[in-house]
């Protein structure tokens, strides 16, 4: 091994990627706060707006909500709150199960949602920079990891491919398109993996 200063101070791989992971979320975190401000909300009502666009428009229930974003219930119930006092959402008692509150958008919240929906246009921008292979790559690592925190229970389930019963990896090992989904009954390649599928459907659970 060359004894030059280079190598000798050189931080292992592994660390770097955490290191430049970390400087990512603190870069999103910061932008994050400004946009929130700049429309009169805190982050974390600005993420339930954004959760509420993305998914079922009959309402998401309270329970999933703090789930999804990684909150505690009460902080999800208190953000909800405010949102409903700015006429932002609507809450109240699911259509399928009275014991739970099923949170939906207000035409003033879906506009609200959608500027939210801008905030992550600068990162859109330097992931632009990267050449779709890598990008493939990248997809395919971040998959992994979110994998691995998942299963560690460090972060909440999240509807991804590889935790779907309906996935069914590497059926065509010659094919760019080598993973099948039985959802569609076709064939499709690692840069289709999904992190948020809303036709997920995690192993053991019945499909409707």
């Amino acid at each position: 091994m060359s004894n030059h200063p280079y190598h000798s101070t050189n931080v292992p791989l592994r660390q770097r990627l955490s290191i430049g992971l970390e400087k990512i979320s603190t870069v999103l975190k910061s932008q994050a706060w400004h946009d929130a401000s700049l429309q009169g909300l805190s982050p974390t009502q600005g993420k339930i707006l954004a959760l509420l666009h993305d998914r079922s428009p009959t309402g998401v229930r309270l329970s999933d909500v703090a789930d999804v974003l990684g909150i505690t219930p009460p902080t999800a119930s208190d953000a909800v709150t405010v949102l409903k006092k700015k006429g932002l959402v609507d809450k109240q008692r699911s259509p399928d199960d009275a014991r739970a509150i099923s949170i939906t958008l207000l035409p003033k919240g879906q506009e609200q949602a959608e500027q939210v929906g801008e905030w992550s246009d600068f990162l859109l921008s330097a992931i632009d920079e990267l050449t779709e292979m890598e990008q493939e790559v990248f997809l395919k690592g971040l998959i992994k990891i979110i994998q691995k925190l998942q299963a560690e229970g460090y972060i909440s389930v999240t509807r991804m491919c590889l935790t779907c019963q309906f996935f069914h990896p590497h059926q065509y090992p010659d094919s760019p398109q080598p993973h099948h989904c039985g959802f569609v009954d076709g064939p499709f390649g690692d840069r289709d993996l999904r992190i948020d599928c809303p036709d997920q459907l995690p192993p053991g659970i019945e499909a409707s």
